[in-house]
């Protein structure tokens, strides 16, 4: 679903990021899942074990918090593992250690759509419940995927935001992570035709990679706004991007005259809005999209769900939710994070 840009105070800020806060019983019971690991009791094996993109992220960091949080309320044991860096075939070796150390639950966040398919299937064949949560496989690889939001709606705070910063007309480059990046993609792919379709005087000049790492993130902002001298905005939808180019413009002579935004967490961002590098930016609240995650791979190992269009599932203190298409779990909408809100934010 498209949706405008919101903008609230600290109880609606609550609201769109929680999803609700009714707590609810989540304990139900069933044998299906991996085998006796540490943690099940008669609910199953409930080790889960998160695998990010790569460790060091701050929005991992953060996502796997949440993750951690729900293991803990419902009885599992939590581990945290990755590679330092985001490339495709990097987590392949994590995937495999984990299915041989017996996991009910493996949660990741894919760095390519295919080319982790193989170790997902030879672990879910040994009976681990796989859930891929920010950035998807192709779905036969997996149980369910938890999605941030629609690709639509993301796609479209984004660019609604530059829009605005840049007065609706103007060049803008987009500043992503990996090339290989499922999620990255299918968001500039849908803003390119947002931008064709309602603003035909915003012009994409170049989209650049950062791969996710800090210094090249900052060189290639550097290197943008060398090649477009009338650069009027940088849409960066990834985090360590974002921070990187708000830190890269806040100490230079374009600062106040180049419009960022993008995806970002508040703690990374903070700073940048409050000295007028950043106007706005948006995210969902990624300790939540981590907590749920979570919860997934407890209703897959206790046979409370099978990823099956039409399944519900109970996720703690963010209430009910229900398995759509292809496996597929939203949180919810984006939230946008400004001068007037992001001091109500600790994440």
């Amino acid at each position: 679903m498209m949706f405008g840009i919101k903008r609230t105070g600290r109880a609606g800020a609550i609201v769109a990021l929680a999803l609700g806060m009714t707590l609810v019983a989540a304990g139900c019971s069933g044998n299906t899942g991996g085998g006796d690991g540490d943690g099940g009791g008669d609910g199953g094996n409930l080790a889960v074990t998160f695998l990010p993109k790569n460790l060091g992220n701050p929005y991992f960091d953060t996502s796997n918090s949440g993750g951690e949080e729900a293991v803990d309320e419902f009885g599992g044991t939590y581990e945290e593992v990755g590679p330092t860096e985001a490339s495709p075939t990097s987590q392949v070796q994590y995937i495999q250690t984990a299915a041989q150390q017996g996991v009910g639950g493996l949660v990741i966040s894919a760095n390519d759509p295919e080319a982790i398919c193989d170790a997902l299937d030879e672990a879910r064949s040994a009976g681990v419940k796989v859930v891929t949560f920010d950035s998807d496989t192709n779905p036969e690889c997996r149980d369910v995927f938890i999605n941030q939001a629609t690709s639509e709606g993301i796609a479209k705070v984004q660019v609604d935001l530059i829009a605005e910063q840049i007065g609706d007309a103007g060049q803008i480059a987009v500043l992503s992570a990996s090339a290989n990046a499922t999620n990255q993609n299918a968001w500039i792919e849908l803003m390119k035709e947002e931008l064709a379709a309602s603003h035909p005087d915003i012009e994409l000049v170049e989209v650049a990679y950062g791969d996710d790492d800090d210094q090249t993130s900052f060189d290639k902002t550097a290197a943008l706004l060398q090649t477009y001298p009338e650069l009027k905005g940088i849409v960066s939808p990834t985090t360590v991007g974002i921070a990187a180019a708000a830190r890269y413009l806040s100490t230079s002579e374009y600062k106040g005259t180049v419009a960022l935004t993008g995806l970002g967490t508040p703690n990374q961002m903070r700073e940048y809005v409050e000295d007028g590098t950043v106007t706005a930016f948006a995210l969902w609240n990624p300790a939540d999209l981590g907590y749920l995650a979570a919860w997934a791979a407890q209703a897959l190992i206790t046979g409370e769900i099978t990823g099956e269009e039409g399944d519900s599932f109970e996720a703690g203190k963010l209430g009910s939710f229900d398995v759509g298409a292809d496996g597929t779990v939203l949180l919810g909408d984006p939230f946008v994070f400004d001068a007037d809100n992001i001091g109500d934010f600790d994440f």
